[in-house]
């Protein structure tokens, strides 16, 4: 199955309107409404690893009738709970045979199969939840923003932080100038080195090996450039031995994952991102580890330039990721001491906003959990639930933002999902552009966003797309 558009047309789109409010927007009709009392039917996606947990939180609020996963393991794994769900290896043939019986779809696959099945369900009329970061590339997360937009379908991207009492606040205040300007922005993340192994563990493509029964390779690759089937050393698995892609280590490469940025910038950079109400930057920068080719560098700090909103200045949104001699890759102890208690070490995952009139720390992947500083100044300012728009909650996002996807398409108002491709289209546009930079490290990178190439570097603007396997072509 083709898709209806080309580059020249995405390009012809020009510049990205600004960030509406986070709350509200216009209540755009959906394809089709649902009255509270019908169920939805749904399909999932990838239904292993995090897809096996979204597709059970869309199961609880909607009928699946559908599912699809390449590892034949773990497809029958999840048929178990809908055993009259239609299982299928390829989505295209899941779309091919059931798009008449669907009405919303969840993509839960690795990064780089995120973009083709959103865009056919979204071309189809079909509401989407796709999971975080939304897209490989800055190219498909603008593609898809724009496509569902043009459908007037529901979207949602599993930034589950968005659901969030917590953050919604921290929103709230910094918007309402409790922090007065802010100047900057530094946010952290503890990936890769716990998680998943790449740079300078993995530098060079592992050996290829014999694929699996229960794996359909090809269809795992997808998009993404022909390679056989491999395997890596490792002493903690069965035999010295474990699988180099899936399930698991895609994240570091660059044909199937975004890395440490793609798989914790659309959590981390989350709140910030909203509370600034920032759109495109003007420039990117970084300095980062070596490059190889296979995957993603082993540290990076990444500055995203952007300019003055309105009355608000120009801003820096710096970017840490990694680990460099041994030690992580943070934001400087100078600044950090300014925020941190005594005897307080940085939290794993964290983000920091420094205005004018105070700071804003939070310990917390999605910038749900804060405190103000200096304390004294913010005695008395609540910081656990927003004080206009909806409260979210105070635990069990995930769930949350399934529910509030089914209740947006029953309302027929795509606006009521927290993390529309609207708003995760943009973040994840620009997030990804940090990907870039680390290529060219040491070198400013200006952007257009109207054209959505880098007004200094041809070569860099050439990474803002990919190129597609045959048969999972976007076009």
């Amino acid at each position: 199955m083709t898709l209806p558009f080309d580059r020249r047309q995405i390009i012809k789109l020009g510049a990205a309107a600004p960030l509406g409010y986070f709350f509200t927007g216009p209540a755009t009709s959906v394809v089709k409404a649902y009255g509270s009392a019908d169920r939805l039917r749904v399909a999932g996606i990838g239904v292993g690893g995090k897809g096996s947990s979204d597709i059970e939180q869309a199961g609880a609020v909607m009928d699946v009738v559908a599912l699809c996963d390449i590892d034949e393991h773990r497809l029958n794994q999840r048929a178990t709970t809908w055993p009259q769900a239609k299982k299928y290896f390829d989505y295209r043939k899941l779309f091919d045979e059931m798009l008449k019986e669907i009405d919303a779809v969840v993509v839960s696959t690795p990064d780089h199969s995120h973009a083709k099945p959103s865009l056919i369900a979204i071309h189809s009329g079909k509401h989407v939840y796709c999971q975080k970061p939304l897209a490989q590339t800055p190219f498909e997360a603008r593609l898809m923003r724009e496509a569902a937009a043009k459908a007037g379908v529901v979207t949602q991207m599993g930034n589950q932080g968005s659901g969030l009492s917590g953050l919604r606040r921290a929103v709230e205040l910094i918007r309402t100038g409790v922090l007065g300007d802010i100047l900057e922005a530094h946010v952290w993340t503890n990936r890769p080195f716990k998680y998943w192994k790449q740079s300078p563990d993995v530098v060079s493509r592992p050996p290829e090996a014999a694929v699996p029964a229960y794996v359909h390779w090809d269809e795992w690759l997808g998009a993404a450039p022909f390679r056989p089937y491999a395997v890596r050393d490792d002493k903690n698995s069965p035999g010295g031995k474990r699988p180099a892609y899936h399930p698991h280590d895609w994240r570091g490469y660059w044909d199937f994952g975004t890395g440490a940025l793609g798989d914790m910038a659309c959590h981390t950079a989350n709140m910030a991102y909203r509370a600034m109400e920032l759109d495109a930057p003007i420039a990117v920068s970084a300095e980062a580890a070596a490059i190889n080719p296979e995957t993603y560098p082993a540290w990076a700090k990444i500055q995203y330039h952007f300019p003055a909103r309105g009355t608000k200045p120009a801003v820096v949104l710096h970017w840490y990721e990694g680990a460099r001699d041994g030690s992580r890759v943070l934001p400087s102890t100078e600044l950090l001491a300014k925020v941190l208690k005594k005897g307080e070490s940085a939290a794993d995952s964290g983000s920091l906003l420094i205005g004018s009139k105070g700071m804003l720390y939070s310990p917390n992947d999605y910038g749900a959990e804060f405190r103000l500083t200096p304390e004294k100044d913010f005695m008395g300012v609540q910081t656990k639930k927003p004080e206009s728009g909806p409260e979210g909650i105070p635990d069990n996002p995930d769930a949350y933002m399934k529910r509030e996807w089914a209740e947006a398409i029953k309302a027929g108002k795509p606006s009521m999902a927290s993390s529309s491709f609207a708003i995760a289209g943009r973040l994840t546009e620009t997030m990804l552009l940090g990907n870039i930079a680390v290529r060219f490290a040491g070198q400013k990178l200006d952007w257009d966003t109207a054209t959505q190439k880098f007004k200094n570097s041809s070569q860099a603007s050439a990474l803002v797309s990919k190129a597609y396997r045959k048969g999972f072509e976007l076009s």
